[in-house]
């Protein structure tokens, strides 16, 4: 599977692509670096996430897995930038415990492009089980200016 990288303010970010569509986003360099118009498209989107200058990822994506876990990704990716949801929202909103959502939230193959980041639990962040957890959530969220939520 091709796969490309790019350095950001959270570390080296990796992008895997299968059969034209991302398909993983993890915190590490490319071992071999691909070069497709899938990947090009991913890293020239996620430069300009961090630059400030997109705020909703157009990508094929496919999320390996469950009807459950791509329903969750598809919930997450309905988040507007620089909003949030907590994990009861999309529990009621998917009809299964908030626990399922967590569960689905930890099992998200491409966060970020799908932003995981903006989901919080009720009482406090939630985690996030990207390189640096909660602290690279926060990031995230100040980034968007979701800041506020977090006083």
């Amino acid at each position: 599977m091709p796969a490309a990288s790019l350095a950001t303010p959270l570390g080296a970010l990796c992008v895997t692509e299968e059969h034209g569509a991302i398909t993983a986003l993890d915190w590490h360099d490319a071992f071999v670096q691909g070069d497709t118009p899938v990947l090009r498209r991913a890293l020239a989107q996620l430069r300009a996430y961090f630059a400030g200058d997109l705020e909703q990822f157009d990508l094929p994506l496919k999320v390996p897995g469950t009807d459950f876990q791509r329903g969750v990704c598809d919930a997450i990716a309905a988040i507007p930038y620089g909003e949030t949801r907590s994990y009861g929202d999309l529990a009621r909103a998917l009809k299964v415990p908030a626990q399922a959502i967590g569960t689905g939230c930890g099992g998200n193959p491409i966060p970020i492009i799908i932003p995981c980041h903006r989901v919080l639990g009720t009482s406090g962040l939630g985690g996030f089980s990207g390189k640096g957890g909660v602290e690279t959530k926060v990031w995230l969220l100040r980034h968007e200016g979701a800041a506020g939520l977090l006083i």
